[in-house]
């Protein structure tokens, strides 16, 4: 079964199971270029506007020749940027956001909307151009070369509240949307309407999902009150959603959201969302056996591994039972895509890595 057809079938988009639950992950860069070298494979990097996104739409060639069953695309930057280091080592990025490299990701260190107050300061904040030259030539190019064989997904993560945060602070943005500060909504809709063209776009180059992204939750609860969440947030997912429809009717909605989110599902359903992505482990109401049965007939899930603790410190034999648990549980009659719930990072050893692959084929089937 060829890997396009396995992931449509765990999907729930094809009749019937698939011939074994389909396996994604991310590589950091040093994971990357280790393996690339190991492998010959030239490890080829889409460098996405918001920095930490790049790791999820690069080394596609190496992922799937590593065992990767989707491809996954996404914007690039603009062939006119460049990136401008100071004398602290920071730069500002496509957004105007002033950043900085950290231990693992990149962080802002100056938020362009830092004195946001009005709708004003938003209609004269300068996006990035959508149709920016270069923006897409990567995604045309996976698009071209692995269409036939595998699922491609088009990547429009840090989308609108994350997008939001990022470009205002964080503090700032929840302090502002309880006060209801008059330049909350058209920053979200602003966001929204950036990511709406940067998903047409690759809709039109022919991916055949959208990967949403905005964290909702914390470890323990949710970060903002599920009211302000429904007034504020979930039109303007739905409305998104609906106009990807409109230009493909077959286009498949995920949304990656981490933390502790099981209170929203059920919202994150009525907007359009069919793929339900980390699954993160270890926080409450995330449970295989509750995920499965409160929400499996509502998405399919994808993720799940827990990548902070169980990857990089855990034995084999550990590693080993999550995965037939998860597999068990969550692929039980389909609608399971096994993978970590975030990049994996350089904390995880190369063959820790490969041993993850092994073991999620090795459990993988179906009877």
């Amino acid at each position: 079964m060829k890997s396009r057809e396995r992931v449509l079938k765990a999907f729930k988009k094809m009749p019937g199971l698939p011939d074994r639950v389909p396996v994604q992950f991310d590589l950091c860069r040093q994971l990357a270029d280790h393996f690339g070298k190991q492998l010959g494979i030239p490890v080829h990097y889409t460098e996405n506007p918001y920095e930490d996104v790049t790791y999820r739409i690069s080394a596609n060639e190496l992922r799937v020749a590593m065992g990767s069953d989707v491809v996954i695309t996404g914007a690039s930057v603009s062939d006119d940027y460049t990136i401008v280091k100071d004398a602290n080592g920071t730069w500002l990025n496509e957004y105007k956001m002033r950043m900085r490299q950290g231990d693992i990701y990149v962080e802002v260190v100056e938020y362009p909307l830092a004195h946001a107050e009005t709708k004003a300061d938003i209609e004269t904040f300068q996006f990035p151009d959508p149709d920016a030259p270069g923006r897409y030539r990567d995604a045309e190019a996976l698009v071209k070369k692995y269409k036939n064989d595998y699922l491609i997904i088009g990547d429009i993560e840090v989308t609108i509240f994350s997008l939001a945060h990022q470009l205002a602070g964080m503090e700032k943005l929840l302090v502002d949307m309880m006060m209801e500060t008059e330049y909350v909504m058209p920053l979200f809709e602003a966001c929204a309407e950036y990511q709406t063209q940067v998903g047409l776009r690759l809709i039109e180059k022919g991916v055949d999902a959208i990967w949403f992204g905005d964290d909702f939750g914390t470890q323990t609860s949710l970060i903002l009150p599920p009211e302000t969440f429904r007034e504020q947030l979930k039109p303007l997912y739905k409305r998104m959603i609906d106009r990807f429809k409109e230009a493909k009717p077959d286009i498949i909605p995920i949304l990656h959201c981490d933390g502790a989110v099981a209170e929203l599902l059920d919202d994150i359903r009525e907007m359009g969302f069919e793929i339900f992505n980390p699954v993160q482990p270890g926080v409450p109401g995330h449970l295989p056996h509750d995920m499965k049965e409160r929400f499996g007939e509502k998405f399919a899930f994808w993720g799940a591994i827990d990548q902070q603790d169980l990857l990089p410190n855990a034995t084999d034999e550990e590693l080993e039972n999550d995965i037939i648990e998860k597999i068990s549980i969550l692929g039980k009659g389909g609608g399971y895509m096994i993978a970590p719930a975030h990049i994996l990072q350089n904390d995880i050893s190369p063959e820790r890595v490969l041993k993850f692959i092994e073991l999620c084929k090795k459990h993988g089937c179906y009877k």
